[in-house]
């Protein structure tokens, strides 16, 4: 190698996974089965007792992956942030909510950066995977770190890579591409040769605010086509069109096409939420993005809408409603701005007697009230005026469950090309 030439960074071996939610715990068992050795950090002591007692609290992990990492010498879990100091790699996956006012809410991750401040050492690389706007790697992140006295890119690294989950889904997390940016050269080498010993795929891009950009990006694209299909659907049922076979029937174009399909509004850590982030920064750089209002209006307009189809196709007075799934996705039991629990705050305000069930979720708190999730029997469905689909959970045997209910509202198109004379489609 030639003296001019950039030295090729050694590998990591120890990666420290802080915060260990629906993001950093499948992050720090991927890393694990790579066969690194992974300590996990969260405030969270419950979470930590049942990781140490070799238990999931996500469903889509299963108990005997913690125990296999568990029993295994190369994971630990701990409330102390100075535990970070041991690794070789700082990932950082906290959460990025919204303020009360609706702005960016980067408290979290100033929180993380502060309590990992004292122990970062020389050589170490820290990786912020949450989703955030341009700049928060650069701008908040970088000095907090640079407190200590040492440099960025020179003395420490630090890079960006936004998570890529998708909770639910079988896709191997390896198989989904990694995109990194580090705030200078050597950063992204380092942060390349870590996530090359986990991911198929590693896309270095320029910058961390590139990296930072194309996160929003992705959620924004998928949050506006949503929305535009939710208002289809309501055009659609206005005038007495199928928006369920629409879809289908556009979906037979080869090219320039993409399958959205309608619900009752976008929820999840993410998608509602980015792009508030983009947003906010086009606001900052004094660019208004009409379209990203007009998305955010159509998706806090879905819940009322589909309580008002709802109260409608009961036909009666204080219906009895069973509501069929509240999170905001299938096969999950993460409950983080779903629109079926908007959709069940707007059926008591307008005055529904309203139950519901749920696999995932064995009780709420909605409307300053607690729900506990009732079972899906014969007795339980006929006692109800209406049953609305809000969740397509995979373990839901449809079919059985339209033979028995009175009516059925479906907004997620389970019984799309399967007519049913007690079901009404969104």
């Amino acid at each position: 190698m030639r003296d001019d030439e950039p030295q090729r960074p050694s590998q990591p071996t120890h990666v420290c996974v802080m915060g260990l939610g629906f993001v950093g715990l499948p992050l720090a068992i991927h890393f694990w089965r790579s066969g690194l050795c992974v300590t996990g950090i969260d405030t969270d002591r419950d979470k930590l007792d049942r990781l140490r007692q070799g238990k999931s609290y996500l469903c889509d992990v299963a108990d005997a992956d913690i125990a296999r990492m568990r029993s295994s010498g190369r994971f630990a879990c701990t409330e102390d942030a100075g535990a970070a100091a041991a690794a070789d790699a700082i990932l950082v996956c906290v959460p990025t909510p919204l303020r009360e006012d609706g702005e960016p809410d980067l408290r979290f991750i100033l929180q993380a950066c502060a309590s990992l401040q004292p122990h970062v050492r020389p050589g170490q690389l820290v990786v912020l995977e949450s989703s955030t706007f341009p700049g928060t790697t650069d701008e908040w992140v970088v000095p907090i770190l640079e407190a200590t006295g040492m440099k960025a890119d020179v003395d420490f690294y630090v890079a960006y890579s936004p998570e890529r989950m998708d909770p639910g889904s079988h896709v191997q997390l390896a198989r989904i591409p990694k995109l990194v940016g580090g705030v200078g050269p050597a950063s992204l080498r380092k942060a390349v040769a870590l996530y090359a010993q986990a991911f198929t795929t590693v896309v270095p891009v320029s910058s961390a605010r590139v990296a930072e950009m194309a996160k929003l990006l992705e959620n924004t694209q998928r949050f506006l086509n949503i929305s535009l299909m939710n208002e289809l659907a309501m055009v659609c049922h206005r005038a007495g069109i199928d928006v369920w076979e629409v879809i289908r029937a556009a979906a037979t174009k080869p090219y320039g096409f993409s399958v959205y399909l309608p619900g009752p509004g976008a929820g999840g850590h993410c998608i509602p939420v980015d792009p508030v982030y983009l947003e906010w920064f086009a606001a900052q750089q004094g660019l208004p993005l009409r379209a990203v209002r007009w998305a955010r209006e159509v998706n806090a307009r879905m819940p009322r809408y589909v309580a008002e189809r709802a109260w409608a196709a009961a036909n009666k007075d204080m219906p009895r409603v069973l509501l069929c799934g509240v999170t905001y996705k299938r096969d999950v039991n993460d409950t983080r701005e779903s629109a079926a629990l908007r959709v069940m705050e707007e059926l008591l305000r307008m005055g529904a007697k309203v139950a519901y069930t749920d696999p995932y979720v064995p009780h709420v708190a909605v409307a300053g009230r607690r729900f506990e999730s009732v079972a899906l029997t014969e007795d339980e469905v006929q006692a109800h005026d209406i049953v609305v689909i809000l969740t397509d959970h995979a373990c839901i045997d449809y079919r059985w469950l339209a033979d028995q209910s009175r009516l059925v509202l479906d907004t997620r198109g389970v019984y799309q090309g399967a007519d049913h004379p007690r079901v009404v489609r969104l």
